[in-house]
């Protein structure tokens, strides 16, 4: 078996997943915003 060390991540996953999570987080705050403005889970759709 090997013996597994630390792992060690490249600083580009690091800045993609914090970028990735942070568009995450702005598409659920537009998603609350377009309900409480309209009233429709996807405007124009429902």
């Amino acid at each position: 078996m090997k013996s597994s060390g630390p792992k060690i991540v490249e600083k580009e996953k690091i800045v993609a997943e914090k970028l990735n999570g942070r568009f995450a987080m702005l598409g659920f705050i537009a998603l609350i915003g377009a309900y409480l403005t309209t009233g429709q889970i996807i405007p124009g759709f429902i």
